[in-house]
C-alpha cells in the first residue's frame, strides 16, 4: 500500500541536524542510523502475508512520523526486516503500556500541582514525587508514540502546562521543578506536530520567556536553548523579539535584553565560574543577531546590535574571553566577526576605510561630511540645534525625550516605503513615510478653524506687534494649539518666542525696564531681538493717537503698543539695550579667536618637533626625487597634505604618511606627538580674518551709535525714572576700555600671523590664517588618522593570528567530536531534530556557514583593494 504522508520528526529513531546547505532557512534533515535495528531478536511468531505485513507495518512506521523520503526508506526494507523491527516496536509499546495510555493522568497531576501553588508547605519527598511525576511526562513525550503526543495536545496539555509556569510561587520558580517543565515544553517541540503547537500557541513563547526571572540557571540555559532555536526555524525570530519585549514590561526593565546582560555580566557568587549560562546567553544574541528578517536587513541588524552595544555588551565580551572556553569563545568571536563584517560594509557606504562606532566624533563627521552641501544639511544642523535645546538634566525623567527621539529615528530607519516596521516596538499611529517632505501633515490657518476655537484672535493683525503681544497674553493656549498641529509658519519666530518665555509681565513692568535699560533682568535678549523686529511704524503710532480716547476699550496688545509708543526714541533705547545685553557675547566670541591667531602663531614659528618633522620630510622628498629635483632646500608647507595622498602600489590603504609615522615611531619617537605643542592650531584653522575684522567694525559702530543715543538723551528732560543716561554713561565706560583691549590684541595677533607666513615662505598678502593654519590642521588631522589606523592594522593582525590558533584549536576540537560519535556505542535515540537544533546552537556549529561566508568575503575584498588600489604609487613627489 502507498505510504501516507507525515511531517517531520520522529521517535524512537536517530537523527541528524544538517546545517546550512543553502542559502535558504536552515533546514530539519533525518537519517535513519545504518544500525537501525532495535535489538538483535527472533520474531515469536511467524511472519504474516505481505498484505497484512504491509499494512501492520505501515501503521507502525505511521507512528514514527518520518519524512516521506525516509518513509520510502523503511518500506523499502525486505519483508523479513520488517517483521523484526515490528515485533521489536511492538514489545517495548506492550512494556510500556501503562504509560502509553495516560496523557491523562499527567494533565490531571499538573493542574492539581498548579492548584497547589506553593512548595513551602510539602515534605522534601512529596516535592520529589512532584518533580519525578513531570520528569515521567517529558520522558514520555520524547519516547511513546505519536498517538500518544496528539492525545497530550488534544486534551490542552500545553496549556496546562503554561498555566503552571504562570501561577508558581518564588520556592516553585527556583526549584528543579520549574526546569523540569521547560523540559517537557521542549520535549513536546521534538517534533513537527508539537513544535507546530507550541509556535501557533498565543502565549507560550512569551510565558517561556517569563521563566528568564528566575535565578536557577539551569532553567535559565533551557529557556534561552529553546528561544535560542525557535530563532532558526521560519517566523520563529519575530516571536521572540515579541516575547523579549512582553518580558521587558513583565519584569519592569529599561530595554527588552537588559536581563541577558545583567546575567552575562555577573561574575559573582553562582555565577563565578558559570561558563553554559553565559555560552547559551551568546547563542541566543548571536540567533538574534542573524536569523529571520535580520539576516538580509543590514539596517534591522545594525539596530539590533545596537541595543545590545548600548547595553554594554562589548566590554563584558573583552571581560569573558578570560574564561578560555572554546565553545564560549567560538560565540564571542562569531558576534565580532559579523560586527566588524557590517561594519566594513557601512563604511563603505562613507568610502572609509573604517567606522568607530564608539567615537562620537568619528559618527559625526562621517554623517556631516555625507550630508554636507546636500538640501539635506541645513535640517540636519536643525537637529543639533534642537538638541541643544533638549532636557539633558541627570535627575527626573528628561531621558523620555531623548527615547522618544531615538525612536523616531529608529523607525525612519527601519520603516519602509509601506510602513511596515520588522522590529516590533514601533511607535504606535506614527508612520515616518506618510509625512509630506514640505512640512507637516496638516495645517490650520487662522482664517479657518482657528479663529472659530480661539475668536480673539480673528480680529488680529498678524503681521503687527499687537499678534506679538496678544500671543504672549494668551501663551496658555500655545500647548492647545500644538495638540492641534497649529502651524502658521509665517508665525514662526513668535511661536518660538513665546513657547521659550512664556512672559507674564504687565505693560507698566516693561515699560520700566526699558526706561531703566533693564536693571532687574526682565527681558531676555531674544526677547528684544524679536520686538526690534516689531516695533510699531509711524502709521500706526498716528492711529493709535487718534483713538487714544477710547483706550479703555481696547485690546490689551493694543493697549501695550499705545504705552509703548509714548516712549521718546522707542526703538533707540531698545537698539542701545539690546547692544549693551549683548556686548559681553560678543566680545566673548571674539577673544578667544583673537588668542588662538596669536598662540598658534608662536606655536608654529617655535615647535621644535614640528620643525624636525618637517627636516625628515624634505629628506624623504629629496630621497624619492633624487635626480634633477632631489637637491632642494625646503617645500611648501601645501605639500605635507600630499603625503596623505600618496598611496602604495601594493595597498591602496597604505600611504606616505603611514610609512612615514613608521619611520617616526622607531627613530624619532618625540616628533611623533609634535601636535602636542600645537594645540591652538585647530582654532586658528577656523579665524577668517575678513569676518573678524568686520565683527570688530560691527562693535566699533555698535558703540558709536549707542554713544550717539547717550548725547541726545543728555541733552533733554529727563523723566521720572529714565535712567538711559546713569547706566549708559558707566556702560560706555566700561565697554570702550574692553573694545580698545580686543583691539591691541588683534593688531599684536597681526604682526605674529604675518612673521609665522613669512617665515614658513608663503604670501603674507594672500595667504588668509584659515589657509594657512587649516594646512598644519588638515595635516594634524590626517597624522592622528593614520597613527591610530596603523595601531589598528597592528591589532587586526595580532586578532587575525589569535582566531587563526583558535580556528585550529576548535577544528581539532571537532574532529575528536566526530570520532567520538562515530565510536559511539550503539543505543536508543536520546533526542530528536529540536534537540539537534538546540546542540547545533549550543555548539556553535549553526554558525559555521556565516563564519566561512565572511572570511570569503573579506578575502575578496581585500584581493579587490589591492587591485585597484594603484592610483598613486610612491614614485615621485613634488618638492
Amino acid at each position: 500500500m502507498t505510504p501516507r504522508k507525515r511531517g517531520g520528526g520522529g521517535h524512537g529513531v536517530s537523527f541528524f541536524f544538517c546545517c546550512f546547505q543553502s542559502s535558504d532557512h536552515p533546514e530539519i534533515t533525518y537519517r535513519l542510523r545504518e544500525d537501525f535495528a532495535l535489538q538483535a531478536m527472533e520474531p515469536a511468531l511467524p511472519i504474516p502475508s505481505y498484505d497484512e505485513l504491509d499494512a501492520m507495518f505501515s501503521e507502525l512506521v505511521d507512528e514514527l512520523d518520518l519524512t516521506e523520503k525516509h518513509r520510502e526508506a523503511m518500506f523499502a526494507l525486505p519483508a523479513e526486516k520488517k517483521w523484526q523491527i515490528y515485533c521489536s516496536k511492538k514489545k517495548e509499546q506492550e512494556e510500556n503500556k501503562g504509560a502509553t495510555s495516560w496523557p491523562e493522568y499527567y494533565i490531571d497531576q499538573l493542574n492539581s500541582m498548579a492548584a497547589r501553588k506553593t512548595l513551602l508547605a510539602l515534605e522534601k519527598e512529596e516535592e520529589e514525587e512532584r518533580n519525578k511525576t513531570i520528569e515521567s511526562l517529558k520522558t514520555a513525550l520524547r519516547t511513546q508514540p505519536m498517538r500518544f503526543v496528539t492525545r497530550f495536545i488534544d486534551m490542552d496539555g500545553l496549556t496546562c502546562i503554561l498555566n503552571f509556569l504562570k501561577s508558581m510561587d518564588y520556592e516553585t520558580t527556583e526549584s528543579q521543578i520549574h526546569t523540569s517543565l521547560i523540559g517537557c515544553i521542549k520535549a513536546l517541540m521534538n517534533n513537527s506536530q508539537g513544535r507546530a503547537h507550541v509556535l501557533s500557541h498565543s502565549e507560550s513563547i512569551n510565558i517561556i520567556a517569563q521563566s528568564l526571572a528566575t535565578e536557577n540557571i539551569k532553567t535559565k540555559v533551557a529557556v534561552l536553548e529553546i528561544m535560542g532555536a525557535v530563532c532558526l526555524v521560519p517566523g520563529g525570530h519575530k516571536k521572540i523579539l515579541e516575547a523579549m519585549l512582553h518580558y521587558q514590561k513583565f519584569s519592569c526593565e529599561r530595554t527588552r535584553f537588559q536581563t541577558l546582560l545583567n546575567d552575562l555580566d555577573k561574575s559573582i557568587g553562582r555565577y563565578r565560574d558559570e561558563v553554559s549560562l553565559k555560552t547559551a546567553i551568546m547563542s541566543f544574541i548571536n540567533a538574534v543577531l542573524s536569523q529571520g528578517a535580520v539576516s538580509y536587513f543590514l539596517e534591522f541588524r545594525v539596530h539590533l546590535r545596537y541595543e545590545f552595544l548600548m547595553l554594554g555588551i562589548q566590554p563584558i565580551i573583552d571581560k569573558l574571553r578570560s574564561h578560555e572556553n572554546s565553545t564560549l569563545d567560538r560565540h564571542l568571536d562569531y558576534f565580532e566577526m559579523l560586527r566588524n563584517d557590517d561594519e566594513l560594509t557601512l563604511s563603505r557606504r562613507f568610502e572609509a576605510m573604517h567606522i568607530d562606532t564608539k567615537s562620537a566624533t568619528q559618527v559625526f563627521e562621517l554623517v556631516r561630511k555625507k550630508l554636507a552641501h546636500t538640501d539635506a544639511y541645513p535640517h540636519f544642523m536643525s537637529i543639533l540645534h534642537h538638541c541643544l535645546l533638549m532636557p539633558h538634566k541627570r535627575s527626573g525623567n528628561t531621558v523620555q525625550y531623548w527615547l522618544l527621539l531615538d525612536r523616531i529615528v529608529q523607525q525612519m530607519v527601519l520603516q519602509n516605503d509601506k510602513g511596515h516596521d520588522p522590529d516590533v516596538t514601533p511607535l504606535e499611529n506614527f508612520n515616518v513615510k506618510n509625512v509630506p517632505p514640505n512640512g507637516p501633515p496638516k495645517k490650520i490657518y487662522a482664517s479657518g478653524g482657528i479663529s472659530q476655537q480661539f475668536p480673539f484672535l480673528s480680529v488680529i493683525n498678524y503681521s503687527s506687534l499687537s499678534f506679538l503681544l496678544m500671543w504672549i497674553y494668551h501663551s496658555a493656549f500655545i500647548c492647545e494649539f500644538i495638540s492641534n498641529d497649529f502651524i502658521c509658519p509665517s508665525l514662526l519666530d513668535l511661536y518660538i518666542l513665546c513657547l521659550c518665555f512664556r512672559l507674564k509681565v504687565s505693560n507698566e513692568e516693561i515699560k520700566r525696564a526699558i526706561l531703566t535699560m533693564d536693571e532687574q533682568e526682565d527681558l531676555p535678549k531674544d526677547m528684544l531681538e524679536q520686538m526690534l523686529k516689531f516695533v510699531p511704524e509711524k502709521c500706526d503710532v498716528d492711529l493709535l493717537e487718534e483713538h487714544k480716547h477710547e483706550l479703555d476699550r481696547m485690546a490689551k496688545a493694543d493697549r501695550f503698543l499705545y504705552e509703548m509708543s509714548r516712549i521718546n526714541h522707542y526703538q533707540q533705547r531698545l537698539q542701545s539695550l539690546y547692544f549693551k545685553k549683548k556686548f559681553a557675547e560678543r566680545i566673548s566670541e571674539i577673544k578667544p579667536k583673537v588668542e588662538a591667531l596669536s598662540k598658534a602663531s608662536k606655536e608654529v614659528l617655535h615647535s621644535r618637533n614640528l620643525k624636525q618633522l618637517l627636516e625628515v620630510v624634505l629628506a624623504f622628498g629629496n630621497y624619492m626625487n633624487k635626480g634633477q629635483r632631489g637637491n632642494a632646500y625646503g617645500f611648501k608647507i601645501s605639500s605635507l597634505n600630499k603625503i596623505a595622498d600618496t598611496k602604495s602600489s601594493i595597498d591602496k590603504n597604505i600611504t606616505l604618511l603611514h610609512y612615514l609615522i613608521t619611520i617616526l615611531e622607531k627613530k624619532y619617537s618625540k616628533v611623533v606627538i609634535f601636535s602636542e605643542e600645537l594645540p591652538n592650531v585647530p582654532e586658528a584653522a577656523k579665524v577668517n580674518m575678513t569676518e573678524l575684522e568686520k565683527e570688530i567694525n560691527n562693535l566699533r559702530s555698535g558703540l558709536k551709535s549707542v554713544e550717539s543715543e547717550l548725547e541726545f538723551q543728555k541733552k533733554r528732560p529727563q523723566e521720572y525714572g529714565d535712567k538711559f543716561v546713569s547706566v549708559v554713561s558707566q556702560f560706555i565706560t566700561v565697554a570702550s576700555f574692553s573694545f580698545s583691549d580686543v583691539e591691541d590684541s588683534l593688531s599684536e595677533a597681526k604682526v605674529l600671523f604675518l612673521k609665522a607666513v613669512k617665515h614658513f615662505g608663503e604670501d603674507a598678502d594672500k595667504m588668509q590664517p584659515d589657509e594657512f593654519f587649516g594646512i598644519f590642521d588638515q595635516f594634524l588631522q590626517s597624522f592622528g588618522e593614520a597613527r591610530q589606523e596603523n595601531e589598528n592594522m597592528r591589532r587586526r593582525k595580532e586578532e587575525e593570528e589569535r582566531r587563526a590558533r583558535m580556528e585550529a584549536q576548535l577544528k581539532e576540537q571537532r574532529e575528536r567530536e566526530k570520532k567520538a560519535r562515530k565510536a559511539k556505542e550503539n543505543g536508543e535515540d536520546d533526542g530528536g531534530e529540536f534537540d539537534d537544533l538546540v546542540s547545533a546552537l549550543r555548539s556553535g556549529e549553526v554558525f559555521d556557514k556565516d563564519l566561512s561566508k565572511m572570511k570569503r568575503n573579506r578575502k575578496r575584498i581585500n584581493s579587490q583593494t589591492s587591485d585597484t588600489g594603484r592610483e598613486r604609487p610612491i614614485t615621485k613627489l613634488n618638492f
